[in-house]
């Protein structure tokens, strides 16, 4: 894990699903002051997995850079940091 920077997702829509090109990564649900918890997630072998605070299912897609997501606009480019929190 070190080296690269863990992206952050954000559910603002609503959307039933969110594709998504890692496997690794950080739910926080809604943008601020809407976030739960910023949680880790890590799919491992499996192509998806649920956020255990927002429920949102995310769904790992090869297709997809790391930067990308459908629908679009998931990715959070500047995550706020909560004091005692890592982003």
């Amino acid at each position: 894990m070190a080296g690269h920077t863990i992206p952050h997702f954000a559910n603002d829509e609503g959307a039933e699903h969110i594709r998504i090109g890692v496997k690794e990564f950080n739910c926080m649900g809604a943008l601020p002051p809407f976030d739960h918890p910023h949680v880790y997630l890590d799919m491992g072998a499996e192509g998806e997995i649920i956020c255990p605070y927002c429920s949102t299912l995310y769904v790992y897609d090869a297709k997809l850079g790391p930067n990308e997501t459908v629908p679009p606009g998931a990715k959070v480019n500047d995550p706020v940091t909560v004091p005692g929190q890592a982003a």
